[in-house]
């Protein structure tokens, strides 16, 4: 059993929390909305759910940091929980059922700070996703109700499914013309966006996905289910893990030529 089983059995905790924040306000006709320096929205459930992440936290673990989209760091040391939220805030407050919380602990080892616990929670799809490491991946209602999960075999680029965030992205970074290629080159392309595609990875349904620009909290939660899945998460450069600014993941089997692409 891993380490860090009650640490995955908080995040699970916390997850409920947020879940039951955030759906209370899902397609409320009140709902507070602003615009971060960044042009991005931050609605009023964000900073809630974040809120209240943080509380729990310091009551469970008061020696642990915090990172969080909306309040940014708190306090240091070897462990550290990276929180987003509402991943998919522009989905949530359209009334797209597609956007989760997601939960992660870090702690320092070589070269860093490594995803070591991660939940990904999206109340409003009744979908979760959480692994610990050295000790699988799984989906399902509870900790005692669950499905392992397994990344694909898919060997082939041709035979793969590749998903997505938008077109915006790599032009802006003027790398279209492989992501292009990319897209010609594979069996099936759909953009689903934020953190669906990396839960599809590593349920096997989706065989690669990567997205240009990313914060840590973005990605932390998602590295260590896809790797526990059996495949591999990596920046755009190689680099293992959320550390990037960007992010692919992939069964494993195609990772090489994934990146190959992506960076011509």
């Amino acid at each position: 059993m891993s380490d860090y089983h009650d640490d995955l059995r908080l995040a699970h905790v916390l997850a409920d929390a947020a879940d039951a924040a955030t759906m209370d306000r899902f397609k409320a006709l009140d709902l507070k909305v602003e615009t971060k320096p960044d042009m991005t929205p931050v609605s009023e459930a964000d900073k809630a759910a974040e809120e209240l992440i943080r509380s729990q936290l310091q009551r469970a673990r008061p020696r642990d940091a915090i990172l969080g989209e909306e309040f940014g760091s708190e306090g240091t040391g070897p462990r550290r929980w990276v929180v987003d939220p509402i991943d998919g805030t522009k989905n949530y407050v359209r009334g797209v059922p597609v956007w989760a919380t997601l939960i992660s602990l870090m702690v320092q080892g070589e070269g860093g700070f490594h995803p070591v616990v991660g939940v990904v929670s999206a109340p409003a799809l009744g979908r979760r996703w959480w692994a610990a490491k050295d000790s699988g991946a799984y989906t399902g209602r509870s900790l005692m109700s669950a499905t392992r999960l397994q990344a694909s075999r898919v060997a082939r680029i041709e035979d793969a499914s590749f998903a997505y965030s938008s077109l915006s992205g790599w032009e802006e970074r003027g790398m279209l013309p492989g992501f292009l290629e990319l897209t010609r080159a594979c069996w099936r392309t759909r953009g689903y966006g934020d953190f669906w595609p990396y839960m599809m990875v590593a349920e096997g349904s989706v065989d690669i996905c990567a997205e240009p620009e990313l914060s840590l909290w973005d990605m932390a939660a998602n590295v260590v289910i896809v790797e526990e899945a059996g495949g591999r998460f990596t920046g755009l450069d190689g680099r293992p893990g959320p550390h990037s600014g960007n992010a692919a993941a992939s069964n494993g089997l195609l990772h090489d030529e994934l990146l190959g692409y992506l960076t011509r």
